[in-house]
Order: C-alpha cells, then sequence, then structure tokens
C-alpha cells in the first residue's frame, strides 16, 4: 500500500474516533441520556440509535448544566443540529434536509478519494495529503450522526461575554474546518511552485 494510503486511513480514522469519542463524552456529561444505562453496551446503543422524539423546538435529550472554561469566551454546551456545519440549512424541511444531505456527504466522500487518488504523494502535496484526511474524517463523523439519530450533535461554543455566540461546533466541523485552510494553502503553493517551474524553462 502507498504511504499516502496509509496517512488517509490512519488520519481520517483518527479524526472519526476522536469525533464519536467526545460525542459520548458529551451524552455522558452533559446530557441525561446515559442515566439510566450503567453499561457501556447500553450506552452505546442509546448513541448509535434512534433519539427519543421530543417536542417541536426541544432536544431530544435533556441538557445538563455547561462546563464553563472561561466565563466570557468559552464553554462546552450540549446542542443538537439538524443541519450542515455550524448550522447551516437546518431550517430546511426535514424531507428535504434528509435526502440533501445523505447525497451532499456521500458526494464529498466520492470527490475526496477521487482527488486523493490522484496526488502522487511528493513534497509539494503535503498540505492536501494532510488536508484531505482531514476532510473526509469529519465528513465522516458527522455522516455516521445523521446515519444514528438524524442530528449532529455539536458542544463547543465561542462567545463574546454574552452579546454574541458562535454557532456551537465539534471535532468533526474543526478537522473540516483546518482541512479546507490547509486545501487552501495547498492551492497557493503549487500555483508559486508552478509558476517557478515555467520560468524557469529557457526560452524557446
Amino acid at each position: 500500500m502507498q504511504k499516502k494510503y496509509v496517512l488517509l486511513i490512519a488520519l481520517a480514522a483518527a479524526v472519526i474516533v476522536v469525533d464519536q469519542w467526545t460525542k459520548y463524552v458529551v451524552l455522558r456529561e452533559l446530557t441525561t441520556a446515559f442515566d439510566v444505562t450503567p453499561d457501556f453496551g447500553a450506552r452505546l446503543k442509546v448513541m448509535t440509535s434512534d433519539a427519543p422524539s421530543a417536542p417541536e423546538g426541544a432536544y431530544h435529550f435533556r441538557s445538563k448544566p455547561d462546563v464553563v472554561l472561561s466565563p466570557s469566551f468559552f464553554r462546552f454546551r450540549y446542542a443538537e443540529n439538524p443541519g450542515a456545519a455550524f448550522g447551516l440549512f437546518r431550517t430546511l424541511p426535514e424531507g428535504l434536509r434528509g435526502p440533501l444531505f445523505h447525497l451532499v456527504s456521500i458526494g464529498a466522500v466520492v470527490l475526496i478519494l477521487h482527488y486523493f487518488r490522484k496526488l502522487q504523494g511528493i513534497k509539494v502535496e503535503a498540505w492536501a495529503l494532510w488536508g484531505l484526511p482531514l476532510v473526509l474524517g469529519g465528513a465522516v463523523g458527522n455522516y455516521l450522526d445523521r446515519l444514528s439519530r438524524g442530528f449532529v450533535i455539536d458542544f463547543i461554543e465561542a462567545h463574546w461575554y454574552e452579546v454574541k455566540s458562535w454557532p456551537a461546533f465539534n471535532i468533526a466541523d474543526s478537522a473540516i474546518c483546518i482541512g479546507v485552510g490547509l486545501l487552501v494553502i495547498d492551492s497557493f503553493v503549487r500555483k508559486e511552485n508552478k509558476a517557478k517551474v515555467v520560468a524557469a524553462e529557457p526560452a524557446k
């Protein structure tokens, strides 16, 4: 197996494992979801099964108090996101939102794998070689949530006192954002490298 595929599998798998583990911890510490399930197997079943029904506008799992890291800037708070990253498209009707996200998630995985396959594994592609697995792991991590419960668990909340708050996000969202950032850098690095190669070629 080529080294680039080892990197793809290892990094994407690491993102998925960390993402799902943190969501398990969030359900355990920030909700009452596991209060009547003392063993790990039962808790895992709750996490990966359809969530209990909830009234319109309410969460499926009852929240516990937030974990405050900085009273003015940062806290862990349980949130449910039926939309895309950072709550995008969460207001779409369920009949449209579900199929759309399935299609987008599967399409994203196919495109990432197609693009990654075309990489040669050379040094100048380093940003893409690291960025694509991060995006893949994040996309799969959130897609597992949608397959299990129909919504994504978010819990990281950055805020400016109680005036402004960034939409809650999770480890998968973070990996996607970092990965996309690396891909943006890759586009500039390889464009600059190509320009240098063209400039170095002797005039005909």
